[in-house]
């Protein structure tokens, strides 16, 4: 029984843990581009609703299974689009990086409320979805004790988010683009004389984060509650963002972050489970994945280094 407990634990870990790899791979994207984007949360929210909105709809028109995946694909492009407020702002404009996106969260939250009420005849949350994501157990590797259902039997997004995190660090350090990527992030007026596009760059970086945290938002909608409200996201995208720091901005790194948080959002469900937790206030019990983010982020002040030019806008007529 313990081991099943253990195979569930582990699942559990890999559920929590999707959006925040999705998240921390974009906020890497934007971050490694020199742009500070403190946004993912508001990125996720816009990603959530998109999807919640566009699988209703595409559900009322008969697509059945397909559902789900117009909702990834919504939340990807509308994620992309809420980003280049951020994008304009911050590289065209050259507003403070880290106001703008305080401003993406509090603009997200606020609009895409007012949508779903306006969408949903004044509801607070759209309709419960009928067509979400449901685990794919992969043949054969699924059998295995403990680890088949752990890590075999996953929604898709689990299995594309691990795919993005390889797929990541061989573009940012294998290729052409990322060596580009990085180098306006470490010293762009360097980048510039040796003729990278340091302005299309950053904007590509800062869309990229919009994307992939939009496919964050999307997965918590489509898999852990079928619909879309206020509280859907509930701070995941500052876990992201922690988790994109202790990973040092790398791929890898914000992996393993991301599942640490998962595991520590893990164990809080199934604290709730043993009798002695009925002693212990739900609100501790909630808190203990934010209260060990914090802790892991003050460990980590001093030991992460960010990339050199992170924050500081950059303007190609004052190299």
């Amino acid at each position: 029984m313990d081991l099943v407990i253990l195979g569930q634990i582990i699942n559990t870990t890999l559920v929590f843990s999707t959006a925040l790899i999705f998240a921390a791979l974009g906020g890497i994207f934007s971050e490694r581009s020199g742009v500070t984007n403190i946004g993912l949360e508001g990125l996720m929210i816009a990603g959530a609703f998109a999807s919640a909105v566009s699988t209703f709809y595409a559900q009322e028109a008969g697509m059945g299974s397909m559902s789900p995946w117009v909702g990834l694909i919504a939340a990807l492009v509308f994620g992309t689009l809420f980003s280049l407020i951020h994008a304009v702002a911050t590289i065209t404009f050259k507003s403070d990086q880290v106001i703008s996106g305080v401003v993406i969260n509090f603009l997200a939250a606020g609009t895409t409320v007012y949508l779903v009420k306006l969408l949903f005849e004044g509801a607070g949350q759209t309709e419960t979805l009928t067509e979400v994501f449901g685990k794919w157990a992969i043949p054969y590797l699924s059998d295995i004790p403990i680890i088949g259902y752990g890590i075999f039997t996953a929604y898709p997004t689990t299995y594309i988010a691990l795919i993005l995190v390889a797929v990541s660090y061989y573009v940012l350090f294998k290729t052409p683009f990322g060596l580009r990527l990085r180098s306006v992030g470490e010293h762009p007026s360097a980048a510039d004389t040796v003729g990278v596009k340091v302005l299309r760059m950053r904007y590509i970086g800062v869309m990229l984060s919009g994307a992939l945290a939009g496919l964050g938002g999307a997965t918590i909608a489509l898999t852990t509650t079928s619909n879309f409200s206020h509280n859907t996201i509930s701070g995941q995208g500052y876990i992201a963002l922690a988790a994109m720091i202790f990973g040092k901005w790398h791929p890898v790194g914000a992996l393993g972050a991301a599942v640490f948080f998962g595991l520590s959002q893990a164990i809080r469900n199934y604290v709730q489970l043993f009798a002695w937790s009925q002693n212990i206030p739900q609100e501790f019990i909630f808190m203990l994945p934010y209260v060990l983010t914090i802790l892991v982020l003050a460990g980590a002040v001093g030991r992460a280094y960010p990339p050199s030019a992170l924050g500081e806008p950059y303007d190609p007529g004052k190299r």
